[in-house]
């Protein structure tokens, strides 16, 4: 999947420098449902940003610039010791900056010290980009799952072990 010049004209070149990761609050709700809105064609209800917030307040993650979230990413420790991605975005208008990859390996980071052993997700096969970024932090396909998502597509599930992550040690 190529970017086109009206994509790339859409980009907001920042300094990745002036990007803040902070835990995301209350207040943020509304900016991650709007690029909730932006990025995905299923949509998590705004319930579940609440009920994650509230349970995983140290790994769910917001990328501010200038005073406004450009990306969040959310993810949890399961009882199994796997640290859960369950979705990271970035707004369209933003990518193509680091702020993925940022947000990506401040919560592998959180993730690893509480314990994680081992770090997945699962992406769409047809999210080169997505797929590109998580195989460049270490991660692998370890299987497809036939018919994840609602519209019948498979999804990868991609991990990578904690011992074999670059980030902390």
């Amino acid at each position: 999947m190529s970017v086109s010049s009206k994509e790339l004209a859409a980009h907001k070149r920042i300094p990745l420098g002036m990007v803040i990761i902070r835990p995301a609050k209350l207040f943020d709700l509304p900016e991650i449902s709007r690029i909730e809105v932006k990025s995905f064609r299923e949509k998590y209800p705004r319930g579940i940003f609440m009920v994650f917030l509230e349970n995983n307040p140290g790994t769910f993650l917001v990328a501010e610039y200038n005073g406004r979230v450009v990306g969040y990413v959310m993810a949890y420790l399961r009882p199994d010791l796997e640290g859960h991605i369950m979705s990271i975005a970035v707004d369209p208008e933003y990518r193509g900056n680091g702020i993925g990859k940022a947000l990506m390996l401040e919560v592998m980071e959180r993730l690893v010290k509480k314990g994680a052993q081992y770090i997945g997700l699962e992406v769409r096969v047809s999210n080169e980009r997505a797929i590109k970024l998580y195989e460049g932090l270490g991660f692998r396909k370890v299987k497809r799952i036939i018919g994840y998502y609602a519209d019948g597509e498979d999804a990868y599930y991609m991990m990578v072990p904690a011992r074999e992550w670059g980030g902390i040690s």
